[in-house]
């Protein structure tokens, strides 16, 4: 296997690594300071706060929304992605992030007009769905196809980290806020971080309009085998890799489950936590996996994809119940120590190699409308799972589950759905980028 692809230029794989990290970083920024208000603030500013559980069931319910959105934007962006190019949808999901997320900042409350906020709200978080739900794919796509082929988990990690990068951002930036005035939180405060995102936008579009478009992609167009309909190629010939891929992102249960339904539960009146602590945790947890998420993925560069994969998968949803049973102990340091290893260190094995597992399995034609629908369906799962176990956690249950313990069983379940559908996968880190999703090519000797 050769060091270079191809085709692509010195040094333009590490400008495309480095504009999608940034770009993912911006753009999950806006993403994940939605989690927070989710979690912490507005049951109190746009729900009717006479009944607090249905508040906070509701307001959990419209952080899932985005999720429902993503598999629709997912088919609109990835045949645009993969009719068009990449670059053009890494422009545009950065814009209508930035946009949408400003303007859930201008809000008025519930008791400003009413019933009409709240479906304000999930108006703009189906936008930001909508946004997410291409970002990643052609990002993926994008520094995938610019790697030399015996570094393409390295390269696609980069994607990944930026995502961590921007979680880790929005986190610090709601540490202050949460840390405000009851009275002043609830009237201005949380709308700062929203507001931030004007930044987004300017910067996004700078950035990624700089981006040179795949040579793969390039050679497509050139050669005049770009599909007029990729979703009809997609779905005639990739339609098992792509049923493969929605059932392996179920993984990413791990992350909606730790950064949200488990801060709104450690900082509920049961079990009475410090806000700004336990958004230190989530902080502290992200700032490791900037750190685990490149180097499993150059592990993954030298052993291959699946048994990387495997380590996140299988380990993930041990650790949890580990965290939950931490954070019922309320021993801060046990709660940041486990914390970091869950989030940081094990689900980063399977975080960071994802983006060059799923994109090995489809060729240039589909790529990134195969990534964009498996995986927005996959985190749809994942994004309703924090409403899911709300439920779990409350009087009545949920499918005859109840407490943390059932929310651990239910986060496990879908894990080891994700781990089958890995665990079954052809391995593909070593075949040549040209001949990616090809069923007859095997492995070439590295």
């Amino acid at each position: 296997m050769t060091d270079q692809t191809p085709g692509v230029r010195q040094g333009t794989p590490r400008k495309a690594a480095v504009a999608a990290w940034i770009g993912s970083a911006l753009e999950y920024y806006d993403f994940f300071i939605y989690g927070s208000a989710a979690a912490l603030i507005f049951s109190d500013v746009f729900f009717d706060t006479s009944d607090p559980a249905t508040a906070t069931l509701q307001s959990l319910a419209t952080f899932g929304v985005a999720y429902a959105a993503r598999p629709v934007g997912a088919f609109i962006l990835g045949h645009v992605g993969d009719r068009f190019g990449r670059k053009k949808i890494m422009v545009f999901t950065l814009i209508l992030m930035g946009v949408s997320t400003f303007l859930i900042g201008c809000l008025p409350t519930r008791d400003q007009i009413g019933g009409l906020a709240p479906a304000l709200l999930v108006v703009l978080r189906i936008l930001q769905g909508l946004s997410a739900a291409g970002e990643q794919a052609s990002a993926n796509s994008m520094t995938l196809e610019h790697a030399p082929a015996n570094r393409r988990g390295y390269y696609t990690s980069f994607t990944l980290n930026g995502t961590q990068f921007g979680q880790i951002l929005a986190t610090l930036v709601f540490i202050p806020v949460a840390a405000l005035p009851e009275d002043q939180l609830l009237s201005w405060g949380w709308r700062v971080p929203f507001w931030l995102s004007v930044a987004v936008a300017i910067a996004g579009y700078v950035i990624r309009r700089r981006v040179e478009e795949t040579p793969a992609f390039t050679q497509s167009v050139a050669e005049g085998t770009v599909a007029r309909m990729p979703l009809s190629l997609l779905f005639r010939d990739h339609w098992t890799s792509v049923l493969r891929v929605v059932c392996a992102a179920l993984i990413a249960t791990v992350s909606t489950i730790f950064t949200v339904w488990a801060l709104n539960y450690a900082t509920s009146d049961e079990i009475g936590l410090d806000r700004a602590t336990m958004l230190w945790v989530s902080s502290a947890a992200n700032g490791v996996a900037l750190i685990a998420i490149p180097l499993w993925a150059r592990l993954s560069d030298r052993i291959g994809r699946k048994p990387v994969f495997l380590v996140g998968a299988i380990g993930s949803p041990i650790m949890i119940f580990a965290y939950l049973a931490a954070i019922n102990s309320g021993n801060y340091p046990l709660i940041f120590l486990v914390g970091m290893i869950t989030l940081g260190v094990v689900y980063s094995a399977s975080n960071g190699i994802w983006p060059s597992l799923y994109g090995e399995m489809f060729t240039t034609g589909v790529r990134l409308s195969g990534m964009a629908i498996g995986t927005q369906i996959g985190f749809a799962v994942a994004g309703f799972a924090v409403a899911s176990a709300a439920g779990i956690v409350s009087p009545e249950g949920w499918l005859g589950l109840q407490g943390w313990v059932g929310v651990g069983i239910f986060t496990a379940v879908l894990c080891a759905i994700s781990a089958i559908a890995v665990a079954s996968a052809r391995e593909t880190y070593q075949i040549p980028t040209e001949d990616l999703g090809r069923a007859s090519v095997t492995a070439s000797v590295a």
